[in-house]
């Protein structure tokens, strides 16, 4: 009995070597902001990211964390498509989760400039150990 490989037809889709639409967009995922709609009256804009995920650069291993991310835009907003793109863009990095949360704040400053922000990581707890990481900026 031969082994033989599989005809196009039966390759599954995970099994293709192609780039697929998703992961091209996640690739390419960076911030994009539009206008304020209300330059001028302060209010907070809440964001909520339960499935961000990044590689401990240590072990390896998968860490899991809850992202949230309050501020006051001051001219521009940033879109949310474009936030979740970039959000999933660190599933593959090998990033600590200080890191990873003081570069998201970097990267939203440098997006859209708020007049505040503070973002925060709830990670899961791994080994009996619980982090959560919280850094904020004012203009």
């Amino acid at each position: 009995m031969s082994l033989a490989e599989p005809s196009p037809s039966t390759v599954s889709p995970s099994e293709s070597s192609e780039i697929k639409y998703g992961e091209r967009a996640i690739e390419e995922g960076k911030l994009i902001v539009f206008p304020n709609p209300r330059i001028g009256r302060k209010y907070n804009i809440s964001i909520e990211l339960p499935e961000f995920t990044c590689k401990c650069p240590f072990s390896g291993y998968p860490d899991f964390a809850t992202i949230a991310i309050t501020y006051s835009p001051d001219r521009t907003v940033v879109e949310l498509k474009a936030l979740k793109l970039y959000i999933n863009r660190f599933r593959d990095r090998y990033i600590s989760h200080e890191e990873a949360i003081n570069q998201i704040l970097d990267d939203f400053v440098a997006a859209c400039d708020p007049l505040e922000i503070k973002v925060k990581g709830d990670f899961s707890p791994r080994g009996n150990v619980h982090t959560v990481i919280e850094v904020c900026h004012q203009k």
